[in-house]
């Protein structure tokens, strides 16, 4: 209940010199008062009090007086030496003087229900919390500190300038009236709806990011896979081997490069095979294929005769033993390659890599590495992350609740001009651009009021947070 007063560790307790304890509600100042022994009794905000908890530690206090605190609510911030036997029992001396232990996300809960931060920002907290890289740090930031909600505000804004017109033209329907004319509407709608569309786009690639974007490692048995992600994490974690098939399933590792996470996943080779367990492992390469933003195709040097490496190069395939094929799937040395660019869509990358043992130049248009000897991958982690193509500066949407909402706010505005085009009764059109407000209003929380919904969003959070 909003109504109680609040505490939890704010902080992890192994490893640290300093802990924190956090306690917010209304009866926060007096509790607070009940467990420390201050030099001066009077608390006042924005202020660092020392104090002592008899028998148990000396400790700093924040305090903070709604509403300029992190809820809103007058808050407190403990800063005690980091034990778990200190921090359990500083919990318990505050619930034993009337405060509960807090929720998952509660206080960030309490930060939204007060205004403090609407529930993008909220969300944004988490996303903070839980950020690897830089890419993720960035996006994250930018939607706490409100540029995300500016930008969609603005979207709402002309969807509400569209509302007020035609429901202008409503109220006085009986004086033929039009307040603007069916050109500006459309271009109004348009335009939006572009943007709209843009941002449902931008998902994908915003999606990826947050959760680390997936290069998937392909090509034939012992063509170097395993070896080269071996290489790029620096450690041993794919079992290398000369037989042919060792890789049977996807195995999957993070990576850091030039501030963005990456998620690398070695596949099992591409072949035919009569064995049961690798047609699975096979399948499962191909599918991590079409999930993946880059594929590196590994080729064995050693393997290719010059009508190969030319037609690598040229995104065609060879001519050795012609196209083998198993149940209507490209396979075999020549058929791989082929296979992987017919199942590419326009927004994956592929790098073909040759995979040498010596110096020798790589065939034209193809990245010579060798990845038993680690060369050549600083320019594969280059690469990679050009194929990468973002501004984490501008607005894009990396949260699934939100993309779902632009996607019910688009079908909505595709309704409302059909609707201006058929000249549908303009009572009807304005219904579809409630809905399309609607459908953005929830990104901020402005439409949330059920406690199944926010029960949702703020269960994910760590308690304290």
């Amino acid at each position: 209940m909003i109504g109680d007063t609040i505490c939890a560790p704010a902080t992890g307790t192994v490893g640290a010199a300093i802990a924190v304890v956090r306690l917010s509600g209304p009866d926060t100042f007096e509790i607070l008062q009940k467990v420390v022994d201050f030099r001066s009794p009077v608390l006042e905000g924005g202020r660092v009090k020392y104090g002592v908890i008899p028998g148990l530690d000396d400790v700093l206090v924040n305090i903070y007086k709604a509403p300029h605190s992190y809820t809103g609510e007058d808050s407190a911030e403990i800063s005690c030496h980091c034990s778990p036997f200190i921090v359990s029992r500083i919990l318990g001396l505050l619930a034993d003087n009337g405060a509960r232990m807090a929720g998952p996300g509660e206080f960030t809960r309490r930060a939204f229900v007060n205004g403090k931060m609407d529930l993008a920002q909220a969300e944004a907290v988490s996303d903070l919390i839980a950020s690897e890289s830089q890419a993720q740090h960035r996006m994250a930031l930018n939607q706490l500190k409100g540029r995300y909600s500016e930008g969609l505000m603005a979207l709402r804004d002309e969807l509400v300038e569209i509302s007020s017109l035609l429901e202008l033209e409503l109220d006085f329907s009986d004086q033929d009236v039009e307040f603007a004319s069916r050109e500006r509407l459309v271009r109004l709608l348009d335009e939006t709806l572009a943007e709209v569309e843009k941002l449902v786009e931008s998902f994908k690639l915003g999606n990826a990011l947050r959760q680390g974007v997936p290069v998937a490692i392909v090509g034939e048995p012992n063509s170097g896979k395993s070896t080269l992600l071996n290489a790029l994490l620096g450690e041993q974690r794919a079992i290398v081997s000369d037989i042919p098939g060792t890789t049977r399933d996807t195995i999957e590792e993070t990576l850091n490069i030039g501030g963005i996470k990456f998620r690398f996943i070695d596949t099992a080779g591409l072949r035919e095979s009569a064995d049961v367990i690798e047609k699975i492992g096979v399948e499962r390469s191909f599918a991590a294929i079409d999930k993946a933003k880059v594929v590196v195709l590994v080729v064995d040097a050693s393997s290719l005769g010059e009508s190969d490496a030319g037609a690598l190069a040229d995104g065609k395939s060879g001519s050795r033993n012609g196209i083998e094929k198993e149940e209507g799937r490209h396979v075999g040395r020549n058929g791989v390659e082929k296979e992987i660019r017919e199942r590419l869509t326009a927004d994956q990358t592929l790098i073909v890599a040759c995979n040498k043992v010596d110096l020798s130049p790589a065939p034209s248009g193809m990245l010579g590495i060798s990845a038993l000897n680690s060369e050549g991958l600083d320019e594969l982690r280059t690469r990679i992350c050009k194929a990468v193509d973002y501004n984490t500066d501008h607005l894009m949407v990396s949260n699934e609740r939100h993309c779902n909402a632009l996607r019910r706010a688009a079908a909505s505005l595709r309704a409302v001009r059909r609707g201006l085009d058929a000249g549908t009764e303009t009572d009807l059109v304005c219904i579809d651009l409630r809905n399309a407000t609607a459908a953005l209003n929830e990104i901020f929380g402005k439409q949330i009021g059920t406690e199944d919904v926010l029960g949702e969003i703020f269960g994910r959070f760590c308690v304290g947070k």
